[in-house]
C-alpha cells in the first residue's frame, strides 16, 4: 500500500521532492528507483517545477 500511495501522489502531482520526503529517502536516487522511473526523466520533471 505505501508503494501504491506514494506511486498516485507521484502521477497527479509530479512532485518527486514531495515523495522523496514522504518516504523518507534521503537520496533522490533512491527514490526514482522505488517509484520505477528514469533519473532523466525525474530530474526533467523537478527542474520543471519552480520554486
Amino acid at each position: 500500500m505505501r508503494q501504491t500511495k506514494v506511486a498516485q501522489i507521484y502521477r497527479k502531482t509530479g512532485n518527486l521532492r514531495a515523495v522523496q520526503l514522504l518516504l523518507g529517502n534521503t537520496k533522490m536516487d533512491s527514490t526514482v528507483r522505488y517509484l520505477g522511473v528514469e533519473l532523466e526523466d525525474a530530474l526533467a520533471i523537478a527542474e520543471a517545477v519552480e520554486i
